[in-house]
């Protein structure tokens, strides 16, 4: 069995917006960046000769990575999903100050799908939380974990 979660992956159709988007508006940091093709990775993804830009990004003194994907060859297709679509539906990120992250966000033209969610009920009663679209569309949601901590 697997013993912790090392990073998530996300498909993406520009490194470079990305990087400026979790770098620059989510102050992660970004701890490699790079280039794959072919070889035993093209046997991963099941694309013979694939080829990929790549960046790992990671919130300051987290070990959980998101890893970031650009496909060159094949080309990356499709849009990000909507909350009810089967798959992959969001990453969450827990925030200190959801209201001031959001207002930040907001300036920057960052979309949101409400405004921050006051949770009154249930195991995070206390928390807040948000959705929002990443340049991709992907979605993210900002949880700022009540009192006790997050469950």
């Amino acid at each position: 069995m697997p013993g912790h979660l090392h990073h998530t992956g996300l498909t993406v159709k520009d490194l470079d917006r990305s990087i400026a988007f979790y770098g620059d508006l989510l102050g992660f940091e970004v701890t490699a960046l790079g280039e794959r093709e072919g070889g035993y990775f093209g046997a991963v993804v099941g694309y013979p000769d694939v080829k990929v830009r790549l960046a790992y990004v990671a919130p300051p003194g987290s070990e959980h990575k998101l890893e970031l994907f650009q496909y060159v060859s094949p080309p990356s297709r499709g849009e990000g999903g909507e909350p009810r679509d089967v798959g992959m539906t969001h990453v969450c990120l827990i925030v200190d100050d959801l209201p001031g992250i959001y207002e930040r966000l907001s300036a920057a033209g960052v979309e949101f799908f409400s405004e921050p969610v006051y949770i009154d009920h249930g195991v995070n009663e206390g928390g807040w939380a948000v959705y929002l679209r990443d340049p991709d569309g992907i979605i993210l949601e900002l949880f700022q974990p009540p009192a006790h901590g997050p469950i």
